[in-house]
């Protein structure tokens, strides 16, 4: 190679290696104020985990009217106006509980969720005779059983979603308390549809919010297996799993998410066979040091407080004792590092 043509070909590389890292450092300082993942929840003992994000104040009015069926996604889902003329979505199925219980969870500990309450049996003005979806889910004569009913934090819209890799908060403390959360919780279902970025409906300076907004696979099986009646919300399968799997000093693995079985292919799901494929790093090689920051904020939760999180959710006795103590031993096993 000519000698000039060499140092054209260094400085060029110098340049590509420079410019990113300066890019990035200048993006994180100016995102700080504008981007935000998790905000201090102050006395983590006195949060209130029965009525969650919303509060006593903002729980539906009932009964409510239908408005129409939503079809996002693949789980059985419409939208309802509340007697105070605000709107819900109503959720039916194997998700309604675990994600009533994962969202108090992730709130207790500084986590944006949205507001959700769970209604053993929700009266709905207008219910059509049927649904395309859940037809079996959906009562009789207007009365709902097992529904959960969410609606966005209070003055906040969604813009767009958020990329796992590809975001501004990648790396943060923050972000990596996250991903522990989400092996905590069991929500192996990480994609991009199922997060947003939460913004002020003033339009004003108010920072955006980074949010998980479906928790629906929480609270099962560490990854799909077979089929959702399996994976969703398995006790059995949740209360045996240890968080932890590898202790590699400085980094640790979580048991989470797992990779799904290949009868996903057989099943023609290749495109979330693979998906699930390039997401399992979300529960590798995370900090040693980020990993005991969340434990040490779950530690503060009392036993009262996380029953009262499956308590709001509709669970029995027997399964609010089980999964607290589940929940429990895994706080122990961050706090033990």
């Amino acid at each position: 190679m000519h000698p000039s043509r060499r140092r054209l070909t260094l400085i060029l590389l110098v340049f590509s290696l420079a410019v990113p890292g300066s890019w990035a450092q200048e993006t994180s300082s100016s995102t700080k104020k504008t981007e935000v993942l998790w905000i201090d929840p102050g006395d983590i003992r006195t949060r209130n985990l029965y009525w969650g994000p919303g509060g006593e104040e903002h729980q539906p009015k009932t009964p409510v009217q239908f408005v129409q069926e939503d079809m996002h996604g693949t789980t059985p889902k419409f939208d309802v106006e509340d007697s105070d003329g605000k709107k819900w979505s109503a959720k039916l199925g194997l998700e309604a509980k675990p994600e009533t219980a994962a969202a108090r969870l992730l709130w207790a500990v500084g986590y944006s969720a949205n507001e959700n309450y769970f209604v053993p049996e929700l009266e709905v003005r207008n219910m059509p005779p049927f649904l395309r979806r859940g037809r079996s889910l959906a009562g009789k004569d207007g009365h709902v059983p097992n529904v959960r009913l969410q609606r966005r934090p209070r003055g906040y819209e969604k813009s767009r979603k958020w990329n796992w890799r590809h975001n501004h908060l990648y790396g943060t403390r923050e972000f990596n308390g996250l991903r522990v959360m989400m092996g905590l919780i069991g929500n192996w279902d990480l994609k991009d549809d199922n997060n947003a970025v939460l913004e002020n409906e003033k339009k004003d300076d108010s920072p955006k919010i980074y949010e998980v907004s479906d928790l629906g696979t929480s609270m099962g099986t560490p990854g799909k297996r077979y089929t959702d009646k399996f994976s969703k919300g398995n006790l059995a399968v949740y209360r045996r799993t240890r968080l932890i799997a590898h202790d590699h000093g400085e980094h640790i693995d979580l048991n989470f998410p797992k990779r799904p079985p290949f009868t996903e292919l057989l099943e023609f799901e290749w495109r979330f066979f693979f998906h699930q494929l390039n997401i399992h790093w979300v529960g590798e090689h995370i900090p040693r040091a980020d990993a005991k920051w969340i434990g040490s904020l779950l530690a503060q939760l009392s036993p009262q407080q996380i029953s009262d999180a499956f308590r709001a959710a509709g669970y029995s006795q027997t399964e609010i004792d089980a999964y607290t103590q589940a929940v429990l031993s895994r706080i122990h096993e961050l706090n033990a590092l």
